[in-house]
């Protein structure tokens, strides 16, 4: 009766001091196995028609980490790693929720892989992880157990924006934007009743700014079923002081109906 438990049935609550997106482009096919029944690939074709699904590698400096209705100061403060893939996922109404289904979480604390890994379907890992401010760069340097996540990343949190990296499958700013992440849901699919649970984010203000990155090491890519699948640096963009949270979970039938 496990899964019952990891419906998310705790409203959070955290403040961000940073939180860095890093948003890789790959092809459709190559995601494909990761999405879930009830979800498809949240996708954007570009100029020359070709069209790209997209993982995202969040870092987020959470302070204050707890339960809603508890005060900031009984919260934890953790620097918490992801990877989710895009998605989306119907509505009865026929309307679409564009949000983002995890595919692995890391942290530095093992009371955080506990309790993540009994109340969610998130995936929490052990890994050493630390953040610093030098001047105007944001660094984050994750070193996973297992090795499978490894990442170095300096971010450069200049005064005007950055353009797009190299590459970028972007048309420009206002397309990067939509796949700036996190989205507004995320999903994760219940096989023992064949369920999608819901995860509702809330925010106070949400304005990503594009930044330049040097990504001097990420091995999310080297294993696995992405491995060897060559992503695509599409977009990069951070965020700073702002209070953010999760609803409690919601359970939904593959069409999107309440249950």
């Amino acid at each position: 009766m496990r899964h019952l438990l990891q419906r998310h049935p705790l409203p959070m609550r955290t403040h961000f001091a940073h939180s860095l997106v890093l948003t890789y482009a790959l092809p459709p096919e190559r995601l494909a196995p990761l999405v879930p029944p009830g979800l498809t690939l949240d996708t954007y074709t570009d100029p020359d028609g070709t069209e790209h699904g997209f993982v995202a590698a969040a870092l987020v400096d959470a302070r204050g980490l707890r339960p809603a209705g508890l005060p900031a100061r009984l919260g934890a403060d953790h620097v918490l790693t992801g990877y989710r893939v895009f998605t989306r996922f119907p509505t009865p109404g026929g309307r679409t929720m564009r949000g983002l289904r995890i595919l692995r979480s890391d942290t530095g604390h093992r009371l955080m892989v506990a309790g993540g890994n009994l109340f969610t379907r998130y995936h929490y890992r052990l890994a050493r992880i630390g953040s610093r401010v030098v001047g105007s760069t944001l660094e984050f340097k994750v070193r996973s157990a297992d090795g499978l996540a490894d990442l170095h990343v300096r971010a450069e949190l200049a005064a005007e924006p950055a353009p797009l990296p190299p590459g970028s499958p972007f048309a420009g700013a206002r397309a990067a934007r939509r796949f700036a992440g996190p989205l507004p849901y995320t999903f994760e699919y219940e096989p023992q009743t064949g369920s999608m649970i819901v995860v509702k984010a809330t925010r106070a203000r949400w304005e990503p700014v594009p930044v330049a990155v040097e990504v001097p090491r990420l091995t999310f890519f080297d294993h696995g079923p992405l491995a060897g699948s060559r992503p695509v640096l599409a977009n990069a963009f951070h965020v700073a002081g702002l209070d953010y949270g999760w609803q409690a979970g919601s359970r939904r039938a593959l069409d999107g109906s309440l249950r």
